[in-house]
């Protein structure tokens, strides 16, 4: 029996095995196995998992081919996703993947997504950065063509998704509206990053004149759902020898990131 982890209940062991059952089913390469795949995958006995299958079945979270006696999973499980948020699957995956990057660069990171014509800072270690200068970053709304990140996702999210938000910018009457209404200049700004294979910002942003940045995407299923940026002063360190010293590192981790959402299947929409 597992520990209670503080609390006074005991371990339910048919949950356990049922998630496991799910687990190996989700990961089954051709989306569906017999129960002799599914007892060599969990080690469980094939009485138990065809109980625990039937059970799913009644459920409606698996369902039988009676041609074959395999099993796969059915469309109600993709309810129980439906609660899932930015804030889980960034907690759950990204938190840990930006800590140990933050023991490499030192300067402090920033997890950003889609927030309507802005940049919304999902997580960050400026909070825990001993060379970060703005310890409230959490929530923060940036703009997308004068930030790294913003940039970042710009340049590679869908063209129809680029084209909306880019639309929704030129709604407005500021800096970004009039940078967002010039084409040549955003599609010069587009070709660069993805040439670069990452986005730079170097005092674009005018109110945070001192900074610059670099940032490159997170992909999920070939989509660019957020970007993960560096960010340091200027005065401290160049764009280009910090596009050396931290896209690699940037790079990694952010592959990381994807490699993590892959095994778990498709994080919401941002």
């Amino acid at each position: 029996m597992r520990p209670s982890r503080g609390a006074s209940y005991t371990h339910v062991q048919g949950l356990s095995r049922g998630l496991a059952l799910l687990h190996a089913l989700n990961r089954a390469p051709k989306g569906w196995a017999r129960i002799a795949e599914l007892s060599a995958e969990t080690g469980l006995h094939r009485t138990t998992v065809r109980r625990l299958l039937e059970t799913l079945q009644d459920e409606g979270y698996v369902r039988r081919s009676a041609s074959d006696d395999s099993y796969r999973l059915n469309h109600k499980i993709r309810q129980l996703s439906d609660g899932f948020t930015d804030d889980e699957w960034i907690s759950e995956i990204a938190n840990p993947v930006l800590g140990e990057l933050l023991k490499k660069l030192v300067w402090p990171s920033d997890l950003c997504t889609l927030d309507g014509d802005c940049m919304l800072v999902r997580e960050t270690t400026h909070r825990f950065s001993p060379l970060s200068f703005h310890r409230a970053m959490i929530r923060q709304r940036m703009p997308i063509l004068f930030t790294s990140a913003g940039r970042a996702w710009l340049a590679f999210c869908p063209d129809e998704e680029r084209q909306q938000v880019l639309n929704l910018i030129r709604q407005g009457n500021d800096e970004q509206a009039a940078f967002a209404r010039n084409e040549k200049l955003i599609d010069s700004l587009i070709d660069k990053v993805r040439a670069q294979g990452y986005a730079s910002n170097d005092g674009e942003w005018r109110s945070q004149e001192r900074i610059s940045a670099l940032a490159v995407p997170i992909f999920n299923q070939d989509k660019a759902i957020a970007a993960v940026n560096v960010v340091f002063l200027r005065k401290a360190l160049g764009v280009g020898e910090a596009a050396r010293q931290f896209v690699p590192e940037l790079q990694a981790a952010a592959e990381r990131i994807r490699q993590t959402l892959a095994v778990w299947g498709t994080a919401p929409a941002a």
